[in-house]
Order: C-alpha cells, then sequence, then structure tokens
C-alpha cells in the first residue's frame, strides 16, 4: 500500500506525532561518519584527537566531532520518497526529527529542510540511539503515542514501543524483525542489493589505465617470454588493486563536492547507496592486499614504485587537484608512474622517448578531461568547478594548452623514428610514421568533441567505447606489428 494512501492516524482529536530517523533514513548515509571523513580530510592531524574523544563516550565523542566539523545539510543525500511523505503528514500532525547525531547536526538539518516541529538528539552526554532513544519518546508522548520512522536494527526498540511502525530504507533482515512486532503499517523505498553499486564505486572500467603497465613489455619485446608476462600480470594486479582503493578514499574524501556536480552526484557514495564507513574498511583491504601481494612476488624497486604511485594519487586527491595546472601535471605523471611501475617489476631499461611521449600524451588528456568538465558546468551556468581550481573562463586557455600538449607527443614520436634507438628495436622503423597521421587524428577529433560538449568526462571511458578510437587503435598495433 502506498503510504500517502493512509489515512492520518489518531487518538481522539489529537494526531499522533510523526518521528522520523536521521541517519540511514532521511539521509541516505550517516551524518557521523562524513563528519569524521570531513574532519580528517581537512587536517589529517586531528586524528591524533580521537582517542581522547572517545573517551568521552559516545555522545561525548559526536558533540566534540560536532563543535570542530559539521557536515553541509546541503549537500547530504536526502531520501526523496520519505521527504515527499514527510510533506504529505505534516499538514495534519507534528513532524518530529529523533535522532542519535548530535544535536547541533540534527538542526542544521531541520534548519534547512524547514519540515520538522521539533528535534530531539543527543547533547553531549546522553546518546539517544535504540532502548535510550525509545525512553525519551515515550516520556515525552507516552507509549504508543507516536509512529515511528526508521531504517535500522537499532530502530527495533523504538517501533517496539510506538504505536505505528513505518519502515525506510529498511534491509531485508530488519524488515522481517519490525514486521514481528505486528505494527507495520508502511514501507518506503525499501533498500535495494548493493552488487552493482560497489562494482560502480571500484570502477572496474578504469582499470583499463593500468594496461600501461604492459607497455614495457611491449616496446622489450618480450610480450611472449612466460616469466615476463607473469610478472607484468602480477604488477596488473596490484595496481588494479591499489587504484580500486584509492577510488574508494577518493570519492569519500569528495562527497560534498561530487553532490553538487552533475554527473558525479551520482556516484554511490555520493548518493548514499553506500555506507562511508562500509567504504572505508573495503579500501583499506584493497591497498593492504595490494601492497601484500607486491611485496611477496615483485621486486623491491617496484613496491617502492607502488607506494610512490600510492602516495602522490592520495596528495592529488587531498590537495593537489584544487590547484589548477598542477593537477593535471600530477594526472599525467600518474599515468607516466604505471610504465615506469611496468619496466621496474620487469627489470628492464626505462626509454626516454617513451618517458616523453607519454608525459605529453597524458597532459594532453588531463587537460581534456578538465575541459570536458568545464564545458559541462559552462552549460549549467555556473562560473567554476565545484572542488577545482578552475573557471568557465578558463576553457580556451585550457584547450590551447591540451592540444598544444597533445601534438608535442606526437612530435616526440617522430624524433624517435629516427633515432638509433628505433632503429635498434624495429626491423622496419620507417613503417612506424604510419601512427603519426592515426595520432595526429585521434588527438584532433577528441579534443573537437569536447569543444562541441560531446566528450564523456573522463576520456578514457570515451576510447573504450568510441568505435572511431577502437579502429585507430586496431589500425596502430597492426602497424607496429609490421614495423618489427
Amino acid at each position: 500500500m502506498h503510504p500517502s494512501s493512509e489515512p492520518t492516524p489518531s487518538t481522539g482529536n489529537r494526531p499522533r506525532p510523526l518521528v522520523v530517523d536521521l541517519d540511514g533514513t532521511l539521509v541516505l548515509g550517516d551524518t557521523l561518519h562524513e563528519s569524521l571523513l570531513g574532519l580528517l580530510h581537512a587536517a589529517p592531524v586531528n586524528a591524533l584527537l580521537l582517542p581522547a574523544w572517545l573517551l568521552r563516550g559516545k555522545a561525548g565523542f559526536k558533540r566534540a566531532l560536532a563543535a570542530r566539523h559539521r557536515v553541509d545539510p546541503g549537500t547530504l543525500a536526502y531520501n526523496q520518497p520519505l521527504l515527499e511523505w514527510i510533506r504529505s503528514q505534516r499538514e495534519e500532525r507534528q513532524v518530529v526529527l529523533c535522532t542519535a547525531a548530535d544535536a547541533a547536526i540534527a538542526q542544521a538539518v531541520a534548519a534547512h529542510l524547514g519540515l520538522f516541529d521539533a528535534v530531539i538528539a543527543s547533547n553531549g552526554q546522553d546518546n539517544l540511539s535504540a532502548g535510550r532513544k525509545a525512553d525519551a519518546l515515550v516520556a515525552r508522548y507516552g507509549e504508543r503515542g507516536f509512529d515511528y520512522v526508521g531504517n535500522d536494527a537499532a530502530d527495533l526498540p523504538v517501533w517496539q514501543r510506538a504505536h505505528s511502525a513505518i519502515l525506510c530504507n529498511a534491509t531485508t533482515s530488519v524488515s522481517r524483525a519490525a514486521l514481528a512486532h505486528g505494527n507495520v503499517v508502511h514501507e518506503i523505498a525499501p533498500r535495494t542489493g548493493t552488487s552493482i553499486a560497489w562494482l560502480r564505486a571500484l570502477r572496474l572500467h578504469q582499470w583499463a589505465k593500468n594496461l600501461l603497465l604492459f607497455v614495457p613489455l611491449l616496446t622489450a619485446h618480450l610480450v611472449f617470454e612466460p616469466a615476463a608476462l607473469a610478472k607484468a600480470t602480477l604488477a596488473f594486479v596490484t595496481f588494479c588493486l591499489c587504484a580500486s582503493g584509492v577510488y574508494l578514499l577518493n570519492d569519500l574524501a569528495d562527497l560534498a563536492a561530487d553532490r553538487r556536480h552533475p554527473r558525479k552526484r551520482l556516484r554511490p557514495f555520493a548518493a548514499g547507496q553506500l555506507s562511508a564507513l562500509a567504504g572505508s574498511g573495503v579500501a583499506l583491504a584493497l591497498l593492504a592486499s595490494a601492497f601484500a601481494l607486491a611485496i611477496a612476488t615483485l621486486p623491491l624497486a617496484f613496491v617502492v614504485a607502488l607506494a610512490a604511485y600510492f602516495l602522490l594519487t592520495c596528495a592529488y586527491s587531498l590537495r593537489l587537484k584544487r590547484v589548477e595546472i598542477l593537477d593535471v601535471v600530477v594526472l599525467a605523471a600518474l599515468y607516466t608512474a604505471r610504465i615506469i611501475a611496468g619496466a621496474l617489476a620487469l627489470q628492464v631499461e626505462l626509454s626516454f622517448w617513451l618517458l616523453a611521449f607519454s608525459m605529453f600524451l597524458f597532459l594532453s588528456l588531463a587537460l581534456l578531461k578538465r575541459h570536458t568538465e568545464l564545458g559541462a558546468v559552462a552549460e549549467l551556468g555556473e562560473a567554476h568547478v565545484s572542488g577545482r581550481g578552475y573557471r568557465v573562463s578558463d576553457l580556451p586557455l585550457v584547450a590551447m594548452l591540451g592540444v598544444t600538449a597533445g601534438y608535442a607527443s606526437v612530435l616526440v614520436f617522430a624524433l624517435y623514428i629516427n633515432s638509433p634507438a628505433s632503429a635498434a628495436l624495429y626491423a622496419r622503423p620507417t613503417l612506424l610514421w604510419l601512427l603519426c597521421p592515426l595520432l595526429l587524428f585521434w588527438i584532433g577529433r577528441v579534443w573537437l568533441l569536447s569543444h562541441r560538449r560531446r566528450m564523456h568526462d573522463d576520456p578514457l571511458v570515451f576510447a573504450l567505447t568510441d568505435p572511431a578510437s577502437l579502429l585507430v587503435l586496431v589500425a596502430a598495433l597492426v602497424t607496429v606489428g609490421a614495423a618489427i
């Protein structure tokens, strides 16, 4: 039965108040976890204060955290079906926000939404959760004197003492336990499976970037050597695990900015489909697995390269991506770092030409990503990209720098063809000249599409799904094969 079709319950002439939980119910996520992540993101040194705060108990910890960092209620992921239902109910009865979150956070959310007549929350001394929440509500409204909307196992004691239980965003097990009490009247937006959301959060398609670790295998002509291929594959797996762990940490650090972005607001953590706490745990597990595998199977130099990649990626996520121009240089360096790591895994010498070519090409692609983001923001009528240092007025300059870097990479490749290094590796190096027009075409085309606002905000996703790009790739591979 649709909740809005139910008559407003009442006792005599006085309607029962509707009490609504905050975390996981009204908000698709947990304000405590998001506040903690925001605090550590803003100043990681605050991690040293956490043990002392924990000694104050749960309520004291929440109060200390809220005093130093508070999530912006305007950037939270709200449960829209529940908001609509609350609006229909508040015309006829009192609506109360009751939560174990600190009162400062609860009041900020209530003020932002303008839907609540009262707020009941933790006060720094009492943690208003489970049985304590039930006691507080019974003391105020009487036994069975209120209806309660919740989502979690901690809400079961409250539902037991409420007149009517309304489930919202509840798991199957919680729904089953609540139904056993016999007072469930509605279920709003039941929680769906999270498997697809996890796959999206891990960004498995981004693992294609780590294929760059195989480039030294190809350029050193070791692709048919089983031992070398095995090492390159292990290096690929470690980078994939590390990259997914970093993507999770990046999404958790960027929750507020992503929720303001036209497309990134749909990411699983920003949309509230996945828990920030679970995301932190999975990220740490992935990173630990990556380094354990690298230490056990690959040379120490590769482990150092993996650590450097991880640290640079973290620096980028936490700070450097907000510094214009430096952000794209770091992105290009991260792409090139994969090639360096691949060479270290195989213990082969790196080519100066390969490094120069990759740095210019990936700088162009990094600038292309920014250009596409700026174009999307320009179409929305905004002046700058949230969480970035660029303005819409920078579009022409970003395009000029990107096209220049892309064509500079082709120039480096052309010079390489006539070098002694090329003659030593290829039987017919002259055939490599055919790659130049292919590169010129592809670089020019992607920038033209970005100029026309037809580029995906991730050039890699575009390249993997664009027929023309795939044809260019096939033609390039055939050309290299013919030149060997």
